[in-house]
């Protein structure tokens, strides 16, 4: 039986990338560091989960120097408020995220959220679509905060399902990203891949199952809270 639903965030409820890589860069202008992240560029880049490491990455692989990890730090804190204040303006969640939502409510499957994004982040989504997401209902919210180990790390899937207080095989975890359905399979998860703008070409062959979007399996058909109950490796 399906007792909980575990989203993953960035792409997954929404696209957000977008917003992320216009915010890393207008940190970078502001800084005066001359850096600028093309989408083709960004897409390389998000293969390397969390902001701060992305940064870092980059200075690594382009072997900039004079750069801190204070540094680093700083400029992730100024692109959150970047991202935070953008996501107000033309946000909204992928289609059939909230349809999906209020049926796991209505059928009494518990919500939570594991992410690698910081949990302020989470929060300025919701606002930002109005509190579409209904992040008051979802029991478990385990961001980069509280969890620093990075997908393909499963450890964020791990903390969620204790705070939940269920077994694995009663719980799906949806995500767009390959990283993060290793993340999601690693803690014994079935997981479903709603592959997203900027994972288009992600490999996701350890998915459970992959469909188009939460609106569309492919079949034109609505994913469903039976349809994930039906889902089994």
């Amino acid at each position: 039986m399906l007792k909980a639903v575990i989203f993953d965030v960035d792409g997954t409820l929404a696209e957000t990338e977008e917003f992320h890589r216009k915010a890393f860069n207008s940190v970078f202008e502001q800084a005066g560091l001359g850096w600028r992240w093309s989408p083709d560029q960004y897409r390389e880049l998000l293969k390397v989960f969390g902001g701060k490491e992305r940064i870092r990455h980059y200075v690594e692989t382009e072997s900039i120097s004079g750069i801190s990890d204070e540094d680093i730090a700083s400029l992730h804190r100024l692109k959150t408020e970047f991202y935070s204040e953008s996501l107000k303006y033309s946000v909204s969640l992928r289609p059939g995220v909230e349809r999906l939502i209020d049926e796991c409510l209505s059928r009494s499957v518990r919500l939570a959220i594991a992410t690698t994004t910081t949990e302020a982040n989470v929060d300025a989504l919701d606002a930002a679509v109005g509190g579409a997401l209904k992040l008051g209902q979802f029991e478990v919210v385990v961001g980069g905060v509280t969890v620093p180990e990075k997908k393909p790390d499963p450890k964020v899937y791990e903390v969620a399902l204790e705070k939940l207080g269920v077994d694995p095989g009663e719980v799906i975890a949806i995500e767009d990203a390959a990283a993060g359905v290793a993340a999601a399979r690693g803690a014994g998860l079935r997981c479903l891949a709603s592959p997203s703008l900027y994972t288009i070409e992600h490999d996701l062959s350890q998915a459970t199952a992959i469909v188009d979007s939460l609106a569309d399996r492919g079949d034109g058909k609505p994913v469903t809270v039976d349809y994930l109950e039906m889902l089994a490796d």
